[in-house]
């Protein structure tokens, strides 16, 4: 696996604010795509309704990914998801006839949202313990890991032992699963010590490709350390009930 950073980056927006740039555009429109979720449970949380929150969702992204969007990016606030998190408060500010006036300009929905898997997820959330913004920041953190956790199952599956990850990935984050390594060795046919080594590298790699994930959210690579210790901070006191 290679080493480089996600190529649709944060810091490739933040670059392009002085110019029209369709590499820009396209980069802003993958990361909307792949960070929709926290901002539907962010709407989600403060509208009872979950129609009026999947149309304020969608209203939001074809307002942002229709105007010029590049303008209102301050170069000195380099996160990508409080980029996102402001916009969105500020829309909602005025949301109402805003998303009445983008669905009577024809219904484009710039992304799209599974809205019954979206409402499901929100489901689950601890939504009585948590206000908006936190319910946000911990499904920022989890979609980073979740997104880590997918390309490192993608790389696996071209390796000569993809059933030997689906039976490690438990041990990859958090807490140990119950099920013990000499199980999982003697499941697989291998040593314990094989497993252990195993585990490790898996480990290593869902480290840098986490650490991949961030980067291309932020616009210094200085950041990453912070916005890490940010992350773990949002997901930990939820992770348990996260995997169960």
């Amino acid at each position: 696996m290679g080493s480089a950073f996600p190529t649709t980056q944060w810091s490739v927006v933040l670059a392009a604010r002085a110019s029209t740039s369709t590499e820009a555009r396209a980069a802003l429109e993958s990361l909307c795509a792949a960070y929709w979720y926290p901002l539907y449970a962010y709407v989600r949380g403060r509208e009872r309704d979950a129609e009026a929150a999947r149309d304020l969702t969608q209203a939001f992204f074809a307002d942002l990914l229709g105007r010029d969007f590049l303008r209102s990016v301050d170069r000195s606030k380099g996160r990508f998801r409080s980029f996102l998190l402001a916009s969105l408060k500020n829309f909602l500010s005025h949301e109402r006839e805003r998303a009445r006036a983008l669905k009577r300009g024809g219904g484009m929905v710039p992304l799209s949202l599974d809205a019954e898997d979206a409402e499901g997820r929100f489901e689950r959330e601890p939504v009585d313990s948590l206000t908006p913004e936190q319910i946000f920041e911990r499904r920022w953190g989890l979609t980073l890991m979740e997104r880590t956790m997918e390309r490192l199952a993608e790389a696996s599956q071209g390796g000569a032992q993809p059933a030997q990850f689906e039976r490690l990935q438990p041990y990859l984050t958090g807490a140990e699963p119950s099920i013990p390594y000499r199980q999982v060795a003697a499941d697989l046919g291998v040593s314990e010590g094989a497993i252990k080594t195993a585990v490790y590298r898996l480990r290593r790699e869902y480290g840098r490709l986490l650490r991949q994930e961030i980067a291309a959210t932020i616009a210094d690579p200085d950041e990453i350390d912070d916005e890490l210790r940010h992350l773990l901070t949002a997901v930990r006191p939820w992770a348990e009930d996260e995997r169960a």
